[in-house]
């Protein structure tokens, strides 16, 4: 029972992370945008979770990354946002 919890867990991470590159590459979501780094990050997150039950080297080291980038963005876009407009 436990394999098939985490295995939908790791899936819905997938789901996300290629959901969110998919929307991308289709112009549904800017790059730079919330809903494109939130999508990341929470289907990295989802993938690690599943990781720590089927562990994999690699593939852990590349959701750490990929939290990383993600998070990197929602900070810029938040300073953007932050940021005074220019007229």
């Amino acid at each position: 029972m436990m394999d098939i919890l985490f295995d939908v867990i790791g899936m819905s991470g997938t789901f996300l992370v290629v959901g969110a590159f998919f929307l991308l590459q289709l112009g549904k979501l800017p790059a730079s945008g919330m809903g494109y780094n939130l999508m990341n990050l929470s289907g990295a997150i989802l993938l690690l979770i599943s990781l720590c039950y089927n562990f994999n080297l690699a593939s852990f080291v590349i959701e750490i990354f990929w939290i990383a980038a993600s998070l990197i963005g929602i900070y810029n876009y938040l300073k953007a946002k932050k940021a005074p407009q220019s007229a």
